[in-house]
């Protein structure tokens, strides 16, 4: 059986007001939201989510996924992990490393995007080409007022050229709208 796709994206922790600091009620509201649109996305027929496995929503995103796949009524959710490059996480605080360990472990499979021989920036949008290329629609936490560059900008551009159903999710107010809706 042939699953539809969906790519996650979203800031990392120092976008966010809140920080680190997943304990602020901002960042509980914004995990409660992303929660809500993976299981409605789950209703439309998405079985198989793809994560780019970087600190914020992509950590935040895997985990709210693996807590969902253990209840029976989701076990046929299958975790895709996209890293840019080998070792993305060197440089990483022990916590966040053992976090994103756990879901190297239960992912249904690991995808290493760049190589070696690339610079990071590069890999980094190989891997952000590689979530697009492979979903029907895109789960995005993104400003799109503040228009920031970075590279859940260019991830959510990119889905939008390929035409891609997109949610997006306001890092903020935690609002959810939506483009392309079929």
């Amino acid at each position: 059986m042939e699953y539809k796709a969906c790519a996650i994206t979203g800031h990392r922790p120092s976008r966010f007001k809140w920080k680190y600091n997943e304990n602020n009620n901002g960042c509980k509201r914004l995990k409660r939201r992303l929660k809500v649109q993976l299981i409605h996305l789950y209703e439309k027929g998405v079985r198989r989510f793809y994560d780019g496995g970087a600190l914020g929503v992509d950590l935040w995103s895997g985990e709210l996924l693996l807590e969902l796949k253990e209840q029976p009524e989701y076990s046929d959710i299958e975790l895709i992990l996209v890293l840019p490059f080998a070792g993305h996480d060197r440089d990483w605080d022990p916590k966040s490393r053992r976090r994103l360990s756990v879901l190297r472990q239960h992912s249904t499979e690991v995808v290493i995007a760049g190589t070696a021989e690339h610079d990071s920036v590069t890999n980094y949008r190989l891997r952000n080409q590689y979530l697009v290329d492979h979903a029907d629609c895109l789960l995005a936490v993104y400003d799109n007022d503040r228009n920031l560059r970075s590279g859940t900008m260019q991830t959510v551009n990119y889905a939008r050229r390929k035409g891609l159903s997109i949610t997006l999710i306001h890092p903020d107010s935690a609002a959810v709208s939506y483009e392309n809706q079929n």
